[in-house]
């Protein structure tokens, strides 16, 4: 069994109970970050997690509100008092941009500081990213202004775990979810390439998950009907909260 904590909920543009959308895989061996566009290591120390203890860390794609964190990450990390290598997964792109992002800054002075060890992943459905501390993860690509991925993560105890990353309806993801414990869904509405509400209560059907939990959020979905509808298609659904817990 592992744990998802939801260490942000929001769009790029969101309101003030939501930061961008972060996760953090627990499992017994390890901790997982998923993206870093704001400030990760606070949301890790909120939810009780040692953000210098981090087994792995994957960028989904490049844009600022998934990786614009990464620097910061990395200097709260050594300050925490981390000296071994730090690794992060991402396809290739998504890998391009937290290099250039951590190599703005001269850290060649900093006693210690760790170094960085990047492993780029194939844009292909089913594509290995990795396999340990108690979770083994594959990708799948989405439908995005950029390239960009979804994963779907399986704990040793045998749950699921899918998240969708930014895309339109795709049926990669659907079948990216297929049989999911959690489907873990962006819901930005009306914004071109992303998913609206109705998308991903479609990929929740149609993949026959169990659980749907809504991230991504623009300002106002909780109060403009979002949960509503979302509710209506997909009884099972969950609006994601900054700091709310899975497991799975």
């Amino acid at each position: 069994m592992a744990t998802l904590h939801l260490l942000g909920t929001g769009a790029a543009a969101s309101d003030g109970a939501r930061t961008t959308t972060m996760l953090a895989v627990e499992a017994d061996a390890g901790v997982l970050l998923i993206d870093c566009g704001g400030d990760a290591a606070q949301r890790l120390r909120a939810h009780g997690l040692d953000p210098a203890a981090l087994t792995g860390i994957i960028v989904t794609h490049e844009h600022a509100d998934h990786v614009a964190g990464f620097p910061l990450l990395l200097e709260r990390m050594w300050l925490g008092g981390r000296r071994d290598p730090v690794d992060v997964y991402g396809i290739e792109p998504s890998i391009a941009q937290a290099r250039r992002l951590h190599e703005a800054f001269d850290t060649s002075a900093w006693p210690g500081y760790p170094s960085v060890r990047y492993h780029a992943f194939a844009q292909d459905e089913g594509a290995p990213v990795l396999d340990g501390f108690g979770l083994r993860v594959t990708a799948a690509p989405g439908t995005h202004s950029v390239p960009s991925v979804g994963l779907r993560i399986v704990a040793d105890g045998g749950g699921v775990l899918a998240y969708s990353g930014d895309t339109a309806y795709d049926p990669a993801i659907v079948r990216l979810a297929h049989g999911a414990d959690l489907l873990v869904h962006e819901a930005t509405d009306e914004s071109p390439m992303h998913s609206r509400v109705e998308d991903a209560t479609r990929v929740a059907l149609e993949a026959g998950v169990r659980r749907l939990v809504l991230v991504h959020l623009p300002p106002g979905f909780d109060v403009n009907g979002g949960p509503a509808r979302a509710r209506a298609a997909f009884e099972r659904t969950t609006i994601g909260e900054d700091g709310a817990r899975f497991t799975f």
